[in-house]
């Protein structure tokens, strides 16, 4: 199937949170401060490229997660929201690169690179059920 038909670059998501005591880092174990967590701001960096692609996607496909390179620049404390932005930057086969960047209505929080990868649902999830099962 050839995805760059469906996915061109500057395709963009966005995806938000408010940070609570449930998404600190002293909450997520990394760290021991009750500002929002390194991990929290990377899962939504991952949620807003997403939400830029896979609804593009024809029914049974999605993407997964395949690497970071991301700076978190500056602590955000409870009560404010954060908001991510990722911007689709390449598309090589079925790997998408973007652009991520955090911002929680002071400054920019974090910023870098994510990949993701297309994949078609059901034989990715026979492949994680043969790993399970030790096949």
């Amino acid at each position: 199937m050839e995805f760059d038909t469906l996915l061109q670059p500057g395709l963009a998501g966005e995806k938000t949170e408010a940070v609570t005591d449930g998404n600190t880092a002293d909450s997520w174990g990394s760290g021991g401060l009750p500002v929002y967590a390194t991990p929290a701001m990377i899962a939504l960096m991952e949620g807003a490229a997403v939400n830029a692609v896979d609804r593009l996607l024809p029914a049974g496909w999605s993407t997964v997660g395949t690497a970071l390179n991301v700076k978190h620049l500056s602590a955000t404390p409870a009560g404010l929201e954060v908001r991510a932005a990722a911007e689709l930057l390449e598309i090589q086969g079925r790997r998408l690169r973007f652009r991520v960047e955090a911002f929680d209505g002071v400054d920019k929080i974090g910023e870098g690179c994510h990949d993701r990868f297309i994949i078609e649902n059901g034989r990715f999830l026979k492949k994680v059920s043969e790993k399970k099962n030790g096949l």
